[in-house]
């Protein structure tokens, strides 16, 4: 079962209809005691940093999901901010996240480019994660952020695209991924990451040696 964490900044209706339409069974669950059926989690995004990370912390999202991400191994995909915060740090809101994985968030630079970076941008795929099969190659994605993350392992990149400077368009680590489009706005492409994730045999990843 997958579980579509509900929480009041993220887009987690959108993420429900695209699972409806491929058929996959899942619940948007607004608190930790409403997952006992859920083995994958899906972090949505829409706003900020600092509230989403607000926000969790209230439900108690944090402790429950370090238990069951970072303890379990059960799968997590982290969706546009859903990905921003799983690293150490945001300079939105100058907030401490997730830090699953190593790196921070930053600004784009609004001398260079408009900001935000709204639209459809090519995806160049990296690495040899499972999760990278999920991707077109070459293929174009739906993109809305102001933000963008940069790991400080190379090896957890998946994807990578170019708006002003290239940047992380979707990571991986054991059984943590994420993308910093919107897959569930994506068309076609977009719908094959999130099925290929919730196909997707974690069992293994946590073990997973880093790529």
């Amino acid at each position: 079962m997958i579980g579509i964490i509900d929480y009041r900044t993220g887009n987690s209706q959108s993420i429900s209809f695209a699972l409806e339409h491929l058929g996959v069974p899942h619940a948007l669950v607004t608190k930790p005691g409403e997952c006992d059926d859920v083995d994958k989690y899906i972090l949505p995004g829409v706003g900020a940093a600092g509230v989403t990370m607000e926000s969790l912390a209230q439900e108690g999202w944090i402790d429950h999901l370090n238990e069951k991400i970072l303890g379990e191994g059960q799968g997590f995909l982290g969706v546009c901010v859903g990905l921003q915060v799983l690293f150490e740090r945001s300079d939105e809101d100058d907030v401490e996240c997730l830090g699953w994985l190593k790196g921070s968030v930053r600004e784009f630079d609004k001398s260079e480019v408009r900001v935000p970076h709204m639209g459809w941008n090519n995806v160049e795929v990296r690495g040899d994660h499972p999760f990278s099969r999920a991707f077109t190659p070459d293929g174009f994605y739906y993109f809305v952020n102001s933000f963008y993350a940069v790991p400080a392992e190379d090896s957890s990149l998946v994807g990578v695209t170019t708006y002003g400077q290239e940047f992380a368009a979707a990571v991986a680590h054991k059984n943590i991924m994420a993308t910093q489009f919107h897959t569930e706005k994506s068309a076609r492409a977009g719908l094959q990451v999130l099925k290929s994730f919730c196909d997707l045999d974690v069992a293994d990843l946590k073990d997973l040696d880093a790529r």
